[in-house]
């Protein structure tokens, strides 16, 4: 995993899209942690990050809110926007 690039593109769209909140996954056995963004209008992207911690502290350092899926689920309007892309 090329952290590096990994973080300058988490922090392109945090940059490039309002209202950009992310959501930590943790890993699986089938994944690693991941970290997913989700814009004001629920535009999202999803990453592999080294660890729960990583995605924490990247997340703070670009100043944007920070939740654990498992505490938060995932926000509404990020379904919603799936939905709107699954049919275009």
């Amino acid at each position: 995993m090329d952290t590096g690039t990994v973080r300058a593109y988490l922090a392109e769209f945090a940059r490039s899209r309002r209202g950009v909140e992310a959501y930590v996954e943790p890993a699986t056995n089938m994944t690693a942690t991941t970290v997913v963004l989700v814009a004001h209008d629920g535009e999202w992207t999803r990453r592999a990050v080294p660890s729960k911690q990583a995605a924490f502290e990247f997340a703070r350092a670009l100043g944007i809110p920070v939740y654990d899926v498992h505490q938060t689920g995932y926000p509404r309007r990020m379904r919603e926007w799936t939905s709107r892309q699954r049919r275009r």
